[in-house]
């Protein structure tokens, strides 16, 4: 078992600890300065960063999927689902923040350290699992979004993508700082579509503020049901957990008391206004397709290619949906990164395995990409869609394999010493894990239970 991070002296430079077999993301680990008695604004500015890494969950293909289809067959009932989502993303990357900067350990490591080698291999295939579906709608998104744009066959567009791994490479070499850059650069352009798509589609000001306001349908309703656990899996992601506990670590703050209190205080800052910021973004993804098509007679759009046909049409503005197919294409790429970070720190972290990180990338497009291709060239380019929806769900289910160890450890006043959890942060993160989990039984259970069962309970 790896000496924990408590016991070895804090050595005098940023350098000396990435050489550390125990640092998470070695190459980058302490690699981005702090100041040191500076002002608030250079703090923030010194944290900022990994809370719009995180966010990008919000972006991701996999959520225009659920998302159109839920505004478009539902209105604006499921924006409370973003919302509940989204609040429940602050709490849990906030544990995640206080994980990483208390023990010095990411939560791959804290699972390999705590549980035995058979629990530890477990969840390193259901997080595999979560990447691999994430990795999914990020190749399949990406493709619609060249297909959009130039034409290009959804098959070599999703063969296309395997060459992201030259720029993830490059900003790897390049610095942490960008990649940072470089995802926040994709948030602004996704952020600048769709602030235009909803002017576009002038919305209906007083649904969008009832559909915040959540409703005893969507746990009625089956099929309702399926799309909000699809949001819930595609804004909370399992191995943005991981991601977050790791790459708060770069910043290179003072290790005493003190300056972990402050550095939790910014870096919750920072993930805090990220989420937020996606909050507009993932939510405009439903308003626009509720105002575009739910009350236009247009219930039944649910794929990705019928709304970028439909948008310009509906909204009578040519460049509607070129806009639509530009922030789709930056949310595939903006995924990409996050995805390679993701995958590198649960293999470390979990296996304690270091692979040359275009191997790693490689092997993790690879898998996204075979049944991709595979399933497009059987049945046809129309199941692409389906196949978006399903990988959130895949996503969802994994959650709670991730975020009870989260809390196991955060609550642990040995492991987090005066940084654990308090009594209410205790009873609002298991009242999230309890929710995720429930939502994800009552899926299975009305989704692949045999329906004699249901007619036996009566139900």
């Amino acid at each position: 078992m790896p000496t924990p991070p408590e016991s070895i002296p804090d050595p005098s430079s940023a350098e000396g600890w990435r050489q550390q077999s125990g640092a998470s993301l070695p190459e980058v680990f302490r690699s981005v300065p702090v100041p040191v008695g500076g002002s608030v604004w250079k703090k923030i500015v010194a944290f900022a960063g990994p809370g719009f890494l995180v966010s990008v969950g919000y972006m991701d293909p996999g959520n225009w999927a659920t998302d159109l289809a839920g505004g478009a067959k539902y209105g604006y009932t499921l924006l409370s689902v973003i919302l509940i989502s989204n609040l429940m993303a602050i709490l849990l990357q906030h544990l995640c923040v206080k994980l990483g900067v208390a023990t010095g350990r990411d939560l791959a490591q804290a699972c390999r350290d705590h549980y035995p080698k058979p629990v530890v291999w477990a969840l390193w295939i259901l997080c595999e699992l979560a990447i691999a579906a994430c990795d999914l709608a990020e190749v399949v998104g990406s493709a619609i979004g060249l297909q959009l744009l130039f034409g290009i066959p959804l098959i070599w567009g999703c063969l296309i993508t395997v060459l992201d791994v030259l720029i993830v490479l490059f900003l790897q070499n390049k610095g942490f700082r960008y990649v940072e850059a470089l995802v926040i650069t994709l948030i602004l352009t996704i952020g600048g579509c769709f602030m235009a798509e909803l002017i576009f589609a002038k919305p209906n000001l007083t649904g969008v503020a009832f559909g915040f306001v959540p409703s005893a349908e969507i746990l009625r309703n089956k099929e309702m049901l399926f799309v909000a656990i699809g949001i819930l899996g595609a804004t909370v992601m399992p191995h943005n957990l991981y991601l977050h506990s790791s790459i708060v670590q770069t910043r290179n703050f003072a290790r005493t008391p003190e300056g972990k209190s402050e550095a939790i205080k910014f870096a919750t800052l920072d993930s805090t206004f990220a989420l937020m910021f996606a909050l507009f973004i993932n939510g405009g993804i439903l308003i626009l397709a509720a105002a575009a098509f739910h009350f236009s007679g247009h219930q039944g759009v649910a794929e990705i290619q019928d709304a970028y046909k439909l948008l310009s049409p509906t909204l009578g503005v040519g460049i509607a949906s070129t806009l639509f197919a530009v922030a789709l294409l930056a949310s595939g790429q903006n995924s990409t990164l996050t995805g390679t970070l993701a995958g590198q720190i649960v293999m470390e972290g979990f296996l304690h395995i270091r692979l040359a990180p275009w191997l790693r990338r490689l092997i993790t497009r690879g898998i996204a990409v075979v049944p991709a291709v595979c399933v497009i060239g059987y049945f046809g380019e129309g199941k692409s869609t389906d196949l978006l929806i399903w990988s959130q769900v895949i996503l969802s289910m994994q959650l709670g394999f991730a975020v009870v160890p989260l809390l196991i450890f955060t609550n642990d006043r040995v492991k987090m010493k005066s940084f654990a959890n308090p009594l209410w942060i205790k009873l609002l993160a298991g009242a999230t894990a309890v929710v995720i989990i429930a939502l994800n039984c009552k899926l299975l259970f009305d989704f692949f239970a045999p329906a004699a069962w249901q007619k036996a309970l009566g139900i």
